[in-house]
């Protein structure tokens, strides 16, 4: 059977039709998925983008033990004495080549306390949230790192005396915002990395809960009668010196010890009450610092 030839006007159109689609051939052809990139912006790079750095991750947990003193003149006028065990969870979060970090730290106290005469108990707990940012300083080729900065301080405890019928606890609560400096020094001691940190923290300005002189939380909470019962308060009303030194020692590649000592002395005068729980701890843990490393898109 017989073909018939295509007329002229016909082939010539298939020719330039062959023509136009030629930069698209050879661009198919050349492309490892099938298709040539039409856009004129470069392809995302694989390798991280300057704002992807790193984050570096600092999580110590650690106990402690030492001497409790307490006085809340709300439940007695004595002064009481013991000892008590403290928990303390925190975790520093900071990006490479970023200046500022955040800290969070947890802190639970528990302490029992006889007055002077060994007649009396108080049993006192407390809880203790540090949230904050720090802003860094890195001297002496990175030895030594300052820090300056801010955390707000959520308590919540209870101070239990064991001897009143009436009015037998008294509940603490505060809200505090507090500056804050740290000091850490790094140094090589018997062929082990060691690193020596103190931080200090004191009140600014906050609230807290305090009855009233006089009110029992039977007319506060079941009668509803409100007498200033929040607080505002400021580093005079209710002054507070926080301390931390640590040791870290390098035990291994995985495992660093940490020794310290923790001072917290909180005071308040309001609602002509008087209230001081110092605690003095002794502390043993570990800390772990690990790196997080964004996933390239």
């Amino acid at each position: 059977m017989k073909h018939k030839a295509l007329p002229l006007e016909m082939k010539h159109k298939a020719l330039l039709f062959l023509l136009a689609l030629a930069p698209y051939a050879a661009a198919f052809s050349q492309s490892p998925v099938g298709y040539a990139a039409t856009s004129s912006q470069p392809l995302p790079s694989s390798q991280p983008q300057p704002s992807d750095t790193q984050k570096v991750i600092t999580r110590s947990t650690m106990v402690g033990a030492g001497p409790t003193k307490i006085l809340d003149t709300y439940l007695s006028a004595e002064h009481f004495s013991g000892t008590g065990l403290s928990f303390i969870s925190s975790v520093e979060r900071h990006r490479e080549g970023k200046h500022w970090s955040t800290l969070i730290e947890h802190e639970a106290n528990i302490s029992s306390v006889k007055d002077r005469a060994g007649k009396q108990q108080e049993l006192e707990a407390a809880y203790n949230l540090y949230w904050g940012k720090l802003y860094n300083w890195q001297l002496l080729d990175g030895k030594l790192r300052l820090q300056a900065g801010g955390v707000a301080n959520a308590l919540l405890g209870v101070i239990y005396n064991t001897s009143n019928s009436n009015n037998p606890a008294q509940a603490r609560a505060h809200l505090n915002i507090m500056p804050v400096g740290t000091a850490s020094y790094h140094f090589q001691l018997f062929h082990k990395k060691m690193m020596a940190r103190y931080e200090l923290a004191l009140p600014l300005c906050g609230i807290m809960f305090s009855p009233n002189y006089g009110q029992s939380y039977h007319e506060l909470f079941n009668r509803g009668n409100y007498d200033h019962n929040v607080v505002p308060t400021t580093f005079i009303a209710a002054p507070e010196w926080r301390q931390m030194l640590t040791l870290d020692c390098q035990l291994s590649r995985t495992f660093t010890l940490r020794l310290g000592y923790l001072g917290n002395m909180q005071q308040q005068d309001v609602n002509q009450l008087k209230q001081h729980v110092y605690t003095h701890r002794l502390l043993i843990g570990f800390t772990k610092r690990f790196s997080i490393i964004p996933r390239s898109l």
